[in-house]
């Protein structure tokens, strides 16, 4: 469970006099995220969503309340065991973050190597996980946009982690490949039981995919609301039908 009891995160903004100061990114949150469910955040630019995602990962710390992963406040830890806390915790990126000069397979590989675990058994399993087995040996500049995205699930999924953050992990993707990465990071949640935290602006992917979702507006929580799913989409084999269906 990820717990956020009267989290304030500021910057100190560039400037003097009165361009400097402080910026307030999220204003007295208190949320609770429960275990193997999807959680949507939604909000405009400038909101406060990333700012969520990264106090939760601990890539920076709150400047007051707490952060609590399974009862476990990461700022309160050593460096040794915030890392190996983190290694719970796996992140998907909008722009998928992958090495060019990689295969697919050695990007997915690349957290075990830093941890020096064996990894081939595990990277092939993952990339068989997201539909990627059979494009192992190839670079990202040969893979569409969806399939990058695939990899990064894999990679993000390759140690395991209980915790999978999401930050608009489909705003550079089309309707078709959009659905693609849906569907798996559904899987993810009920096969792997992964609790799944989902930034997006993009109110129809959080509709379909989320139990609840949190409304950020200027840093400040607004709203957690269940959501209703919409009914079942029609299932299309390519983008290329799915427009000429919906087009017709």
């Amino acid at each position: 469970m990820i717990e956020l009891q009267q989290v304030t995160k500021s910057y100190r903004s560039r400037g003097t006099g009165r361009r400097g100061g402080e910026v307030h990114a999220l204003r007295g949150i208190d949320l609770t995220i429960r275990d193997e469910e999807m959680f949507g955040v939604v909000g405009e630019s400038g909101s406060g969503k990333s700012s969520l995602l990264r106090l939760i990962n601990h890539l920076e710390a709150p400047t007051s309340g707490r952060v609590l992963v399974d009862g476990v406040d990461l700022a309160r830890l050593s460096p040794r065991a915030r890392r190996a806390q983190r290694r719970r915790i796996g992140m998907v990126f909008q722009q998928f973050n992958l090495l060019a000069n990689k295969t697919a397979f050695d990007n997915v590989a690349l957290p075990l190597r830093l941890q020096r675990r064996r990894e081939r058994e595990r990277v092939m399993q993952m990339l068989d996980f997201v539909n990627m087995a059979d494009r192992a040996h190839q670079h990202p500049s040969l893979l569409s946009g969806g399939e990058k995205q695939r990899v990064a699930i894999a990679r993000a999924l390759v140690t395991d982690p209980g915790i999978l953050l999401c930050d608009e992990p489909t705003s550079a993707l089309d309707d078709h490949h959009t659905e693609e990465v849906m569907d798996i990071l559904g899987q993810v949640r009920r096969e792997l039981r992964t609790t799944i935290v989902l930034v997006s602006h993009e109110l129809d992917v959080v509709k379909a995919s989320c139990d609840r979702a949190a409304v950020l507006e200027r840093g400040r929580l607004t709203a957690v609301t269940d959501v209703v799913a919409p009914p079942p989409r029609e299932a299309y084999s390519s983008y290329a039908e799915r427009a000429q269906r919906y087009l017709a």
